[in-house]
């Protein structure tokens, strides 16, 4: 019937990070990585990309051709080496009068037009060249921004998604809020708790003492209970314990029997290999045999529903359990009838639900101010998003 009144289940701790205040970090560091995304691409939008393309391609190239030629066309090493470098770097440096670092691309090749090179002209050359390397520094100063806008973007569109689910679990929490979080809710936890106790510890009394054939035709009757949702024994199983005088004993004897030897078991049982078959082959159905079905939810159910089903189980308990144990049953279905009942259940369900912080929201009266914030935070969010959006 669901998870029972004294049941100890564990608790995740409270997630210390704030969906709220994540969304809204996110939003703005997006709009600042846009920002400064928008103002690189604006300043080589103003320089002309085809040109900054151009001086960028003609600096790689002459460092290129210093890096290749260095080696080999200083002092009085390999004059055709010498030839074919101040052939190629003049080719990478030559550019128009109006490219961008122009008057850097001559010095460069001014720094090394002489018939006899050092490394110290390869040196003043690439100190010419450093103006243009202004421009390589531009566009790697805009793919480093267009990694950190996207990874912005993400994070933002990571934040929303969570905010959004956040905002759901407040507007939960509010919807939550009309609950009575004073109440005497253990006029009800305490009685369903004893009861389930009691059940749990019959059927186990129940169980190890009574026939196989008595705690199947038990478990039958409980069957065809709406209420109580029991799990009724294979039918090869049935159908042994009702044949066999093996049937008579408890079901956990008949489980000690299927450990036994052939030899040993002959002495119990008329047809060994029928328990074995029908036994053994079933052993884990018996032994998670217990008085779940036969619980209390909690929180409880609505009161007429809960009163519906103490009476299905009444009748049931009766036959398991002691005088006490069914009149516990019974005081609980007066509670159900009782018009305090949904008041005290509505309590006990949001207290259940409901994690410290959360109640606490309920508790100090800040829960819609809570819904407000996050709601006016996912807007920002939703127009950051939408305004930064890129092609």
């Amino acid at each position: 019937m669901g998870r029972a009144a004294g049941d100890s289940d564990a608790t995740d701790a409270a997630d210390a990070t704030d969906p709220i205040a994540e969304a809204g970090e996110a939003a703005a560091a997006l709009r600042e990585r846009y920002d400064d995304l928008r103002r690189i691409e604006g300043r080589i939008a103003d320089l002309g990309p085809e040109r900054v393309d151009a001086a960028v391609d003609a600096y790689r190239q002459a460092h290129r051709v210093l890096d290749q030629y260095e080696e080999d066309a200083v002092g009085t090493g390999d004059f055709g080496s010498y030839v074919q470098f101040e052939g190629e770097f003049a080719h990478a440096v030559d550019v128009g009068d109006d490219a961008l670092a122009a008057d850097a691309f001559a010095a460069a090749d001014e720094a090394v037009d002489k018939r006899r090179l050092s490394e110290r002209d390869f040196d003043a050359a690439r100190e010419a060249l450093e103006p243009a390397g202004e421009y390589l520094e531009l566009l790697t100063e805009r793919d480093e921004a267009v990694d950190d806008y996207r990874a912005a973007r993400k994070a933002a569109v990571d934040a929303r998604k969570a905010l959004e689910g956040r905002l759901d679990e407040l507007r939960e929490v509010a919807a939550m809020a009309d609950a009575d979080l004073d109440a005497d809710v253990d006029r009800l936890r305490d009685p369903i708790a004893e009861y389930n106790a009691a059940v749990r510890e019959a059927f186990e009394a129940f169980y190890k003492s009574a026939s196989a054939r008595d705690v199947f035709a038990f478990l039958d009757r409980a069957d065809g209970t709406p209420f109580v949702d029991v799990d009724v024994p294979p039918t090869d199983l049935t159908e042994y314990v009702a044949q066999y005088a093996a049937g008579e004993e408890p079901l956990p004897t008949l489980l000690e029997y299927a450990d036994y030897s052939n030899s040993k078991l002959e002495h119990y049982v008329d047809d060994p290999g029928a328990l074995r078959t029908a036994v053994a082959v079933h052993r884990t159905y018996i032994e998670r045999l217990d008085a779940e079905p036969l619980t209390l939810d909690w929180p409880p159910e609505e009161g007429d529903a809960l009163a519906y089903a103490v009476d299905e189980l009444v009748p049931l308990v009766s036959r398991v359990a002691d005088d006490e144990t069914v009149a516990t049953l019974r005081s609980i279905r007066e509670l159900a009838r009782d018009d305090e009942f949904e008041r005290l259940r509505r309590a006990a369900v949001v207290s259940d639900a409901l994690d410290g912080p959360e109640l606490a929201l309920i508790e100090r009266g800040v829960v819609d101010d809570r819904v407000r914030e996050a709601e006016r935070t996912l807007s920002i969010v939703e127009d950051v998003l939408t305004e930064t959006e890129r092609e």
